[in-house]
């Protein structure tokens, strides 16, 4: 993310930064660290831009250099139209760039087609590795405006980065393991067929939310994802005690939710290397540590919703 922010923008310009969440925030924080003025827009934490919003601060502000905004917001589980906001950006001056940490091989995205300009992917989500790899790609829109740049960057420099790449090397010594690791999953991907892959995602997150509704939960999310789910705990709910007794006592690992959201959501993720029996586990992990909180609750209620999605595939 700091890499695109860098070597796209120049201090002064200006970017618009969509903060619906944690990693909404981030891309101000690094316009802000690079003298790049943020251009915010805020949201109720769940919610999802509209990208008529965005169309009238463009309209506003033609001198707007960017747009900055997530596929997914991870802390919230809240997909953004990227393919909408495109639409405003791809034949105009204005790049589009895209935090795809979390999303990019779990949820449907195209880059060409939808005229993203700019977008950052980690190896520790959908892409079923280990942290450590950062991966950028770019159009020839946001190719050329790099080129005419001067990022105030050594390692994280695009241009140099993109002159190895030409040559099928990288400019420093890479963690040579996670690329090997990395061209394994790709393959993976590649052999499943990324509509595949994306139609699996879309079952799993159509599951869980099922199961959590069944249990008379709520989501979090106006506009949930299919790779992860934010879950509202019911008041009175203890979130970090339940985090606890269903790592510890079930052997599932749930997140809990960031900033002002911390003891009020729970987090389960269904991207990568996940399939129905992920779902239902989780769920019935959910189900019994809720029970033994004390919440009155029709035990199994959350696994049948999800069977129910399964067989109706």
């Amino acid at each position: 993310m700091e890499a695109c922010i860098v070597n796209s923008l120049r201090s002064g310009e200006k970017a618009v930064c969509v903060r619906g969440g944690k990693f909404g925030q981030r891309w101000a924080q690094i316009c802000e660290s690079f003298g790049v003025v943020p251009v915010n827009l805020d949201l109720e934490w769940g919610a999802a831009i509209d990208p008529e919003c965005i169309a009238g601060v463009l309209e506003a502000a033609p001198d707007i250099r960017a747009v900055c905004v997530q596929l997914c917001e991870t802390s919230t589980a809240t997909v953004t139209d990227v393919e909408a906001i495109g639409k405003l950006t791809r034949d105009t001056d204005t790049l589009l760039i895209v935090d795809g940490v979390s999303s990019v091989g779990a949820l449907v995205f195209e880059m060409d087609k939808w005229g993203v300009d700019l977008v950052a992917v980690g190896s520790q989500k959908a892409l079923m590795m280990p942290p450590g790899l950062a991966i950028v790609a770019a159009s020839p829109k946001a190719v050329k405006a790099i080129q005419v740049n001067q990022p105030p960057s050594y390692y994280l420099n695009l241009q140099t980065a993109k002159k190895a790449a030409d040559g099928d090397s990288t400019p420093y010594t890479p963690a040579i393991s996670l690329v090997a690791g990395l061209l394994r999953s790709l393959r993976a991907i590649k052999e499943e067929g990324i509509e595949n892959v994306w139609a699996r995602h879309a079952t799993l997150g159509k599951a869980m939310r099922a199961g959590v509704r069944a249990l008379g939960l709520e989501l979090l999310s106006s506009a949930p994802a299919d790779c992860v789910t934010a879950i509202k705990l019911p008041d009175g709910l203890d979130a970090e005690m339940l985090l606890r007794k269903i790592e510890q006592d079930y052997g599932v690992k749930f997140a809990g939710g960031q900033e002002h959201l911390k003891g009020k959501i729970i987090r389960v993720s269904t991207m990568g290397y996940s399939g129905l029996f992920d779902v239902i586990i989780a769920l019935s992990a959910l189900e019994m540590a809720l029970s033994e909180a004390g919440r009155t609750l029709d035990l199994g209620c959350a696994v049948r919703a999800a069977e129910q999605v399964f067989l109706a595939r």
